[in-house]
């Protein structure tokens, strides 16, 4: 990665404060391999190429919807999970393009 392609100390922060929590870094390593972390019964769309649904990462986790949206939440906006919308439910996928990002820049700056 050239050092162009680096995370703003901005963006960085932000990113690990997402991290922080352990329950976000939890999701963010289920969401590694969904099909091997959740029960995708009535899944409605491939996890792999769109996510999984909140209702699932819901019923792994335990926590409220509400609770699980706003650490999903979180993780959207440090850029480390996308959201995708499929009829009226939310699906999260890892944003493995920023993730790399994140772990070059902590090795750059570290």
């Amino acid at each position: 990665m050239t050092e162009s392609s680096l995370m703003t100390d901005s963006e960085l922060s932000d990113a690990l404060r997402a991290l922080a929590n352990p329950t976000r870094l939890q999701l963010l390593s289920w969401l590694r391999e969904p099909e091997r972390n959740f029960s995708l019964e009535g899944a409605i769309a491939d996890p792999v190429e769109v996510g999984v649904c909140v209702t699932h990462i819901q019923a792994r986790v335990g926590l409220a919807q509400s609770t699980v949206s706003a650490y999903l939440g979180e993780l959207q906006r440090a850029g480390l999970v996308r959201a995708t919308r499929v009829g009226k439910w939310t699906h999260y996928k890892r944003d493995e393009r920023r993730i790399a990002q994140l772990v070059a820049t902590l090795g750059h700056t570290l």
